[in-house]
């Protein structure tokens, strides 16, 4: 599968950015379009402190039909009560008036500042008139979106006759218990609500959910799909390997734009147990600072791996067959330390990628995680947060 070099929205689909005045410059304020009621379906967070978009998100999103997403960065409308999820119903209801369509068919996500109450007021102003600014860019959406993003991130790809795009925003607080970030997926292929839903949970399931910055799971994680039908149907096989791939594709973009970042780290562990051993020791080894900090370094240091792997003490980890790999290169076998060209393996962790793989040969399951290094620019970003 190839994705398109300028990424587009699928047929019948729009989006806009403006600023309402939430930040100094740049967009503040999108909103995401399909001309018809399209079949939908949604993830959000597991976090016990949900925001107030995804208090909301959660009831709307039972209907199975959306119109459209209006989304604000810089305040994440979380923590803010009663109050809150009346001015999240607000933003829908905004959007609604503005295109004369259905209110309960308007999805509405915040992210940003968490804690402080949303300016609702400034929101429904910038509303006002938005669809002048209706572009078929997705970047012209993503970019409203993005709170410490260095990029907007948008992608697509031809699926028979339809298309697939998707838009999302992230770089810290990542670590998803459902979904992720805030990510938003559109296609023109006509396909019902239900099918859309268990296509969306396999493919989060095995890209956003193995995705961590921060080991740190957001209040307003929010993952949605559209689909208007422009293009009529699609092989479902076809189209769902489609969407985990597009999924695959947009969390190395979101890893290797983690907070500070500078590396995608990779773990990759075969020949597990069971599959949710697999899925929680390669977690550990990407969520372990002693190795996002040895990957940031380039530094081969074995004894990293070796600790994260034997802190998952629930899991089958039997030290006389583990094996593993840096960048390609065996590091361990047989209890001790290969005798690799050590110059050698520092000069490929000095690149952009750093991929660990671990042969556990206790069974026959498998499972990738991604990550990225630590490094001094996520802690100056965190540090003011607040602030900025």
């Amino acid at each position: 599968m190839n994705l398109h070099t300028t990424p587009s929205m699928p047929e019948g689909f729009t989006c806009a950015g403006v600023n309402c005045g939430l930040k100094e410059k740049g967009t503040d304020l999108s909103l995401f379009m399909s001309d018809v009621s399209a079949n939908a379906a949604a993830v959000f967070t597991l976090n016990r402190f949900p925001g107030a978009p995804v208090i909301v998100g959660r009831e709307i999103i039972k209907k199975g039909k959306l119109r459209a997403i209006v989304v604000n960065s810089k305040v994440s409308n979380v923590g803010t009560g009663e109050e809150g999820v009346e001015n999240a119903r607000r933003m829908g209801a905004a959007v609604a008036r503005e295109f004369g369509i259905d209110q309960t068919e308007v999805l509405m996500s915040s992210t940003g500042v968490i804690a402080k109450p949303l300016p609702i007021d400034m929101i429904e102003k910038g509303i006002l008139g938005i669809g002048s600014h209706l572009s078929t860019d997705p970047l012209v959406g993503a970019r409203g979106i993005m709170t410490t993003d260095t990029y907007p991130k948008a992608l697509s790809l031809s699926v028979g006759p339809s298309t697939l795009t998707m838009v999302a925003k992230g770089s810290g607080m990542i670590e998803p218990n459902m979904a992720t970030m805030l990510v938003y997926i559109f296609t023109d292929a006509a396909i019902d609500a239900k099918t859309l839903d268990t296509m969306l949970r396999s493919a989060v399931d095995v890209s956003f959910n193995m995705l961590s910055v921060d080991t740190d799971t957001s209040t307003s994680d929010t993952c949605v799909i559209m689909a208007n039908g422009h293009k009529g149907p699609v092989d479902e096989a076809v189209f769902s390997d489609a969407l985990r791939f597009a999924c695959l594709q947009m969390t190395e973009k979101l890893a290797r734009d983690g907070e500070g970042a500078t590396k995608l780290l990779t773990a990759r562990v075969i020949n597990a147990f069971s599959r949710a051993e697999a899925r929680t020791i390669a977690k550990s080894l990407v969520n372990s600072p002693l190795i996002k900090t040895m990957a940031f370094g380039a530094d081969p240091n074995i004894g990293r791996i070796l600790m994260a792997l034997g802190k998952c003490f629930d899991c089958r980890v039997d030290p006389p067959v583990i094996e593993a790999t840096i960048n390609g290169t065996l590091v361990y076998k047989d209890q001790k330390r290969v005798d690799f060209d050590e110059n050698r393996v520092r000069a490929l962790l000095s690149g952009d990628r750093v991929d660990i793989t671990v042969n556990l040969n206790a069974g026959s399951d498998e499972a990738l995680a991604f990550g990225c290094d630590l490094t001094q620019g996520y802690i100056e970003e965190n540090a003011a947060y607040y602030s900025s």
